[in-house]
Formats: C-alpha cells, sequence, structure tokens
C-alpha cells in the first residue's frame, strides 16, 4: 500500500542539493589508447569540483559482478584506464555543483586517441591476432578456464557417456545453430547511485542495487580501502531484472567522495544506461539431438559461444546455464555434453538479464526438439511428453542432483487444455490472408546457487507483541519484503501487520548474497523459517520461566503462551513486556540458510499466434502458461511475475536488438530505437499454477523469478513455423524476417 501511495524513498529521493553531480566522459571509439588527456579548461568552469582521469585513480584490476567472493569474473578493470574497449567506456569523471556546468566541462576536456582495430563479430574473437585485454595484471580468481591472451574470458562444460557413438545408432538426429542477441533490461528506474563520508570518515554508498553486500567489496576493492570503511544502504528500487546485480555507477562517485570528502550521486541517462552498463549475453548456440525410432531421446550435445564483451563481468557464470538448465528438462540420457567458449569483444559488456543463460539455451534446445517432432511426423508436445525428466533419477547435466519435485507433466497438460491444443495444432487458415497457429515450449531454472548462495535474517520481539524483521535480500519489486513477512507470521501464527520488514543496510542487516539466481523466496526463506523456530524457543522459555512451569508443557497460538498441565498464561505483549526487564538474554534469533541442491522450477508455455501471410507481421492472440514453482507462498505475486517475464520473453523474441554499426556505435540507444512490447503487444496472458511440494523449500515453495521469461522464444518460433514453414534460428523473430523465409521457400 506504501508503494502504491507513492511513499517509499528511491535513492534520488535521499539526496540533497549539496551533492555533487558526477557524470563521466565516454569514448566514442570501440578500442583506442589514450595518448593526451588534458582537463584544465574542465577545470576552470565555475561550479566544477574535480575532474579525474587514469592518473588519479588506484590502479587496482577488479570486476563488476555482484557474485559470492571469489568471484567467477576474472579482475579485468580499473575505475579508469589509458585503454577503452567499447563505445560508451569512461575515459574521465567530472564532479560539479550543477549539472550545466558538469555537461559544460565534459565538453572541455581534450583527448588524443590512437584508435586500434576493434573486434566486433564474436564468432571471429577466439584466437583473433587482436587481443582486447593483453595486460599482465588480467586475473582470474577461480579456475574457469580463461586466457586472455586468446581473447577468452572463460570456457565451460561436462561429458557424460559417449555422445557421438550415441548419436550414430540413433535413428533420428537434428542439427541447428540459434542465435540470440544482446538484449537490454530496461528497467524504468535507471542506474542511481549518492555516496557520502559518515561522521567516522567511513564511506556510505546509498545505490539502487540488487546486491549491496557485494557492492561493498568491489567499492572497497576498487577504492583500494577496507571493507569496513564502506557502508552500503539500499532504498527502494525501481526495477532491475539482473541489470543491478552488477555494480554499474557504485565506484564512480564513491572514489570522488572518497578523494574530496563532499557527497556525490550519479544517475545514468536512459541512453548510458543502453550504451554503458550491461545487457543479455548475445550467443550463438549449436545443438544436436538424437532419438530412436519411438521418439525417446538418446543424447543431446549441446556448444555455446557466448559474447561477454569488452569485459567479463557474469561470463563465465552465465554460459553455464546454457547447457545445465535445457539438456537437464529431458532424460534419463545415453549420453550428454556441453561446451562453452566465452569471448571479449569490443562492445558493451554483458552481464546479468532475467534467465541468466538458461533463456538462450532453451531457445536452441526447444527449437530443436519441434525440429526432430516434425523429422519424425509426431505431435511436438507428445515428445516432450514421453521425455520429461522424472523425480528420483540423478541429472547428470544438473550437477549430479536429483529432482524430488517435478510437475513438468502436470503443466504441459494443463497448457494444452488451456489453450485447446489438440483442436489448433497446427496450424488453421483464416481465409482472410492470415494464419493462426500454436507452438509451445517447455522451461526450468534454478532455486537459487546450490553449495553456494547464503542467507540470514534477524527476528527480534518488540514492545506491544510485534515482530522486526531484519533481511539482507533486496526487493526491487518482486515483492519479496511481503513474501518474506507472510513466511514469519505464517510461522508465528499472527496477523501481516505484526511483522515489520526492514531494508537492506551493510551495518545493520545479516548477511545475503543479494537478490539474484531466483534465489529469495527459497534461501531467504529457509533462513526466515529457521529464525522463527529459533526464537519460539526462546519465547517458550522465558514463558515456561514466568508461568513456573515445565517447557514441554507450553503451546503458544500466536497471541499468547499457556500451559497444557493448567489455566496459567501470558500474553506475546506481556511477554516481551518482561523480556525487557532483568534479564541476561534478549528476545531476538537469527539463522542462516544454505542449501547443497537448488531444486529447479518447470513451465509449460504454449502461444497461439496470428500470422499475416502478406506481411509476415505476427500477432500474439493467447499465452497459456503452467508453472510448477512448488507451492506458491502468495499467488497474486507469483502470477504477476509469471505475466511479467513472459512479457519480456515476447519483447526478446519479437522485437528487441541491440545493433552496432562497423565503428562499434551502438544503433539502439533510446526507446525511440529499441523497441518494448507495449500493451496491444502481449495479446492475452493466462497463468496457472501446478504446485508440488518441495520437500527443501520453505512450505515447499522453489522459485518464480527467471523461470518466466524462458518459453516465449522457442514457442513463438515453433508457432511460426507451425503458421508458414519458415524456421527462424535468430532473434528478434521480425516481420522482414518472417517474409523473407517464406519468400525463399515459395522460390
Amino acid at each position: 500500500m506504501a508503494l502504491m501511495a507513492g511513499k517509499p524513498l528511491f535513492t534520488d529521493d535521499l539526496t540533497t542539493k549539496d551533492y555533487l553531480i558526477v557524470k563521466a566522459l565516454r569514448s566514442p571509439h570501440a578500442f583506442a589508447k589514450i595518448v593526451s588527456i588534458d582537463t584544465s579548461g574542465a577545470k576552470l568552469v565555475p561550479g566544477i569540483e574535480c575532474v579525474l582521469t587514469y592518473k588519479d585513480v588506484p590502479r587496482i584490476r577488479f570486476t563488476e559482478a555482484g557474485q559470492t567472493y571469489p568471484e567467477a569474473s576474472p579482475y579485468d578493470r580499473y575505475i579508469l584506464e589509458d585503454v577503452v574497449r567499447y563505445v560508451g567506456d569512461e575515459v574521465a569523471l567530472v564532479a560539479g555543483t550543477t549539472e550545466k556546468a558538469v555537461n559544460k566541462a565534459l565538453k572541455l576536456i581534450k583527448v588524443n586517441y590512437e584508435v586500434l582495430t576493434p573486434v566486433l563479430d564474436f564468432r571471429k574473437a577466439k584466437d583473433n591476432p587482436i587481443v582486447i585485454h593483453p595486460e599482465e595484471d588480467w586475473t582470474a580468481m577461480m579456475p574457469v578456464g580463461g586466457d586472455n591472451r586468446r581473447n577468452l574470458c572463460a570456457t565451460d562444460g561436462y561429458t557424460d557417456g559417449d555422445v557421438e557413438a550415441v548419436l550414430a545408432e540413433c535413428v533420428y538426429v537434428v542439427e541447428g545453430t540459434y542465435h540470440t542477441l544482446a538484449n537490454n533490461q530496461a528497467m524504468m528506474e535507471p542506474f542511481v547511485t549518492s555516496t557520502t563520508l559518515d561522521a567516522y570518515g567511513r564511506l556510505v554508498v546509498t545505490s539502487a542495487t540488487q546486491i549491496p553486500f557485494h557492492v561493498r567489496r568491489i567499492v572497497a576493492r576498487a577504492l583500494g580501502i577496507p571493507k569496513s570503511k564502506v557502508r552500503v544502504i539500499k532504498p527502494r528500487i525501481g526495477g532491475g531484472f539482473g541489470a543491478k546485480q552488477t555494480a554499474v555507477s557504485e565506484v564512480y562517485p564513491a572514489i570522488v567522495t572518497w578523494l574530496t570528502g563532499k557527497p556525490c550521486k550519479m544517475i545514468f541517462t536512459r541512453q548510458e544506461v543502453m550504451i554503458a552498463s550491461t545487457s543479455r549475453h548475445e550467443m550463438e548456440v549449436t545443438v544436436r539431438v538424437g532419438a530412436d525410432k519411438n521418439g525417446r531421446l538418446q543424447a543431446i550435445d549441446l556448444y555455446t559461444l557466448s559474447n561477454t564483451g569488452a569485459y567479463g563481468e557474469h561470463g563465465p557464470t552465465t554460459v553455464g546455464l546454457s547447457g545445465h538448465k535445457s539438456i537437464s528438462l529431458y532424460g534419463p540420457l545415453k549420453a550428454s555434453r556441453f561446451t562453452a567458449d566465452v569471448v571479449y569483444t569490443n562492445t558493451m559488456s554483458a552481464g546479468a538479464y532475467r534467465g541468466y543463460g538458461a533463456t538462450q539455451g532453451i531457445f536452441a534446445l526447444e527449437s530443436a526438439m519441434d525440429e526432430l517432432a516434425a523429422k519424425m511426423g509426431m505431435d511436438a508436445m507428445k515428445l516432450r511428453e514421453i521425455n520429461i525428466i522424472q523425480e528420483n533419477i540423478p541429472v547428470a547435466s544438473y550437477y549430479g542432483e536429483t529432482f524430488q519435485s517435478v510437475g513438468l507433466q502436470r503443466c504441459l497438460k494443463k497448457a494444452k487444455e488451456m489453450i485447446g491444443w489438440d483442436e489448433k495444432y497446427p496450424a488453421k487458415d483464416m481465409g482472410n490472408g492470415k494464419v493462426r497457429a500454436v507452438g509451445g515450449a517447455l522451461a526450468m531454472q534454478g532455486s537459487g546457487i546450490s553449495g553456494v548462495d547464503q542467507a540470514a535474517v534477524e527476528l527480534r520481539l518488540g514492545d506491544g507483541g510485534t515482530y522486526n524483521l531484519l533481511i539482507g535480500a533486496t526487493d526491487m519489486g518482486t515483492g519479496c519484503d511481503t513474501i518474506l513477512a507472510q513466511m514469519a507470521a505464517e510461522c508465528l501464527e499472527c496477523d501481516l501487520d505484526k511483522i515489520s520488514v526492514h531494508g537492506v543496510d551493510t551495518d545493520v542487516s545479516p548477511y545475503d548474497t543479494g537478490s539474484y539466481a531466483s534465489s529469495t523466496t527459497y534461501v531467504t526463506g529457509g533462513a526466515v523459517i529457521k529464525t522463527c523456530e529459533t526464537l519460539k524457543k526462546k519465547m517458550a522459555a522465558l514463558a515456561a520461566e514466568k508461568m513456573d512451569c515445565s517447557i514441554d508443557h507450553v503451546e503458544f497460538d500466536g497471541s499468547r503462551f499457556y500451559s497444557t498441565e493448567d489455566e496459567k498464561e501470558i500474553s506475546l505483549t506481556d511477554l516481551a513486556d518482561a523480556s525487557h526487564f532483568n534479564r541476561n538474554d534478549v528476545m531476538s534469533a537469527s539463522e542462516s540458510f544454505t542449501s547443497p541442491v537448488s531444486p529447479p522450477p518447470f513451465m509449460a508455455g504454449i502461444v497461439e499466434i496470428e500470422l499475416d501471410k502478406e506481411t509476415g507481421q505476427v500477432e500474439v492472440i493467447d499465452y497459456a502458461a503452467a508453472v510448477d514453482c512448488g507451492t506458491p507462498i502468495n499467488r497474486n505475486l507469483a502470477r504477476v511475475q509469471t505475466e511479467g517475464g513472459i512479457v519480456q520473453g515476447i519483447g526478446m523474441a519479437l522485437f528487441e536488438n541491440i545493433q552496432y554499426r562497423d565503428d562499434g556505435m551502438m544503433m539502439n540507444n533510446s526507446f525511440m530505437q529499441y523497441k518494448i512490447p507495449t500493451r496491444i503487444d502481449m495479446g492475452r496472458i493466462r497463468v496457472e499454477f501446478e504446485s508440488t511440494y518441495e520437500p527443501t523449500g520453505p512450505f515447499g515453495a522453489k522459485s518464480i523469478g527467471e523461470i518466466v521469461i524462458n518459453t516465449p522464444s522457442p514457442a513463438l518460433a515453433n508457432a511460426i513455423y507451425n503458421a508458414c514453414g519458415v524456421r527462424l534460428r535468430e532473434l528478434p523473430m521480425t516481420a522482414e524476417r518472417i517474409k523473407m523465409g517464406m519468400v525463399a521457400l515459395e522460390k
């Protein structure tokens, strides 16, 4: 209700007029060396506090990727450097009292560049004689198979069984290469950070971030100061979708404040968000799928080439999901293999985006599944039905985990019923130059990162019998503050308004890895349940003492503790008061949760389209989605998460397309050029839940955040093929590409 009323404060709402405005001078070249830089004219502009270049900042390699330490992403950037690696890379920082003064100063900085030949085609990047990161101090904290002198950020893969031998024995084999382009997260609030020094000389960073604790570490390393000198506060966030899992803006005002002692803020323009942040990784996925004469899958072989851009943020981690969370949909398989290369290019750095690599891999595999069905003359959904992964079978492609809750068969059945698959498949000519067709896809994701992600919460009994829940998880519009409060209220048998949730402050909040990898409900929720149980035991012990009875006979109904032996009782309010008088303990508890497994949610999505045979234009008529996210904690929030993810997936499939000129300049640098879906592009979206009970999850829950974006691209590709016979293996699937494909078929 507070959000609906416009009450929550965002980062910029918390700043005052005395904050310096910080902006970056950005490179006009895709690859260049700075020969000289003259800032004397800029420094003379009235109101300018400082101008910083690579000569003025620490020379410490770091990564902006917000991942658990030690980070998998390589340390391959400085705050500012004498080499720029993409159009938009930071060249200098200017801080001043007004935006007008800063903009004027930026124009007066004179830079002499030695322009270098860029590498823009990621297919040609590996072992290219042009080396994007030749530096000696390039460092990988983990063995991710990177080699900067080969333009390799990372490699990945696994092998289970003899793939070549099994494929050779298959009756049916299909092979295809599928290309997904970079996409911008297009969140409403841009990157916003303010910084100041407190009374003790500590750097206070207030930022719209998904990763407060990682930001603290990243800023401390980049500035060369102890983490104890950095405090990070996360206010309300206006969306992230993974973009704010990277510390895109934080280090720049931080270095200005640290050097000048003055408060600063940096707000990215929409153009800067587009050209100088991070996008989804462009990937080219080659997949081979083999089946026996009955349609049973025998082997899957998948290779991914991923473009991390100029820097390696999330490059080593994103690529793995393209294989692990696509192949694992099916089985058991006789053999499977996944290999991957992640390469540097002179384009904007890629990073995290909802789906995190699984989206690209699932587009490839689910398209190939339809191609296999067509080759066999089998209903595409029938092929899936007989191959869906089952419970209690070790899955080699998913790190050997065994799934304990798989509702995918029911999801597929439900989605087919919702759309009327049997009546509409594959297509119907409407007789007016248009064809209606259906297409579908399956998807899976994960629930946090197994053996890595960790979350803690603290719960305090307050005056009046209310509770304060301190969390380190980041609500960015996902509703996690509400969901975690609901869990606590359920455990404590009280009304939701008795739980006050407090946002993230790294000085106060318990540690949480952050809001990413679909982890909050599963991981932080697990911490909430453990903490509630611990606090209930402490409260019961105090109640037993006050009632002078055995703790074994104490019961709690949410408002009072009572003895089952007699009529003694004490209200929660009185217990709270008693806990503050002459005590050596406190009614507070804190527990942490991590999991050795990452139980996947599942989804079936089926779309009905209408295709204009004259123009190739596609209209989304109906989208039916059935989701297994375990037991939904809040069905309304889960539903809107699903609807939003489907819309983003439709945008990726049909409209969104980051393009570069031959000189490396991005052509889609505003919403005038970068098309995202509007309400009229969505069609009808319907969502149902096929609940399972995940025994390792809180109240049986799994994740919901990322799975929902993964089915639209392959479902739409499959529907387009059913409508006109054109198989598109590259996104976005524009009307022009469809029509050109139809013309080619006619020839």
